[in-house]
């Protein structure tokens, strides 16, 4: 089963130095119709104006995982963690036992993450944050593993959660298929363009949940970047 979430019944906002859709519901007048998909319970497309951002605050038993689309994002936190993730990489916070964070966008353009909110496997356990850029090549008309707690993904940045990240990139007229079992959950938004899954067109800014499928069949209508969360 496929429901598509089109951009214009998304919830979020204008803020002024936030422009956030919510693929899921996140707030009380967010679209009730956008519940959770197991552990995915956040897919907020934000867009963060140069020189502002998530000021300090705190977050406990959550798993956090940011993909930048454009520019760059900094992050600080309460364990003496920082850095900046550019576009096309990953960051990763495991909330644990708490940690407080901020989230800025330093540069000179506009800012664009995906984030991603995962419940953990297991509550509790050493807060921690991680980053990493992953080569292009490595997606280049193929899904790589960006994120993840499943045995085996050794490459990938680690989650305390049974969920998997992944990200392609792919050219008008590609197709890349994925084994979903019946049991498995899984949300996918291009980034930019227009992609066809198993038959029905799905532009950037737009998501689908994926439930009861074995397969998925995705074909680029234009040049684009995937990225494809799998809960388990």
């Amino acid at each position: 089963m496929l429901e598509h979430r089109l951009k214009a019944d998304l919830g979020g906002g204008d803020f002024g130095w936030l422009k956030a859709k919510h693929h899921f519901k996140v707030t009380a007048d967010g679209n009730p119709a956008h519940l959770p998909l197991g552990a995915l319970v956040v897919w907020n497309d934000d867009k963060i104006a140069p020189g502002s951002g998530f000021q300090m605050h705190s977050h406990e038993s959550i798993e956090i995982v940011t993909y930048v689309l454009e520019g760059a994002v900094t992050h600080r936190d309460s364990m003496g963690g920082q850095g900046s993730t550019e576009a096309g990489d990953v960051q990763v916070m495991s909330a644990g036992t708490g940690i407080r964070h901020e989230e800025r966008n330093e540069g000179n353009v506009p800012l664009r993450i995906f984030q991603i909110w995962l419940r953990p496997r297991q509550t509790g356990g050493l807060p921690k944050w991680g980053t990493r850029p992953f080569p292009k090549s490595d997606r280049a008309g193929q899904w790589a593993v960006l994120a993840s707690g499943m045995p085996g993904d050794d490459n990938a940045l680690p989650v305390n959660a049974d969920a998997r990240v992944l990200g392609a990139t792919i050219k008008a007229g590609q197709r890349l298929s994925q084994v979903i079992s019946v049991t498995q959950q899984a949300y996918l938004v291009p980034t930019r363009g227009a992609v066809s899954v198993n038959g029905q067109r799905v532009e950037a800014g737009d998501g689908i949940a994926i439930t009861q499928e074995n397969m998925i069949h995705v074909e680029a209508i234009d040049d684009t970047d995937v990225v494809l969360v799998e809960v388990f």
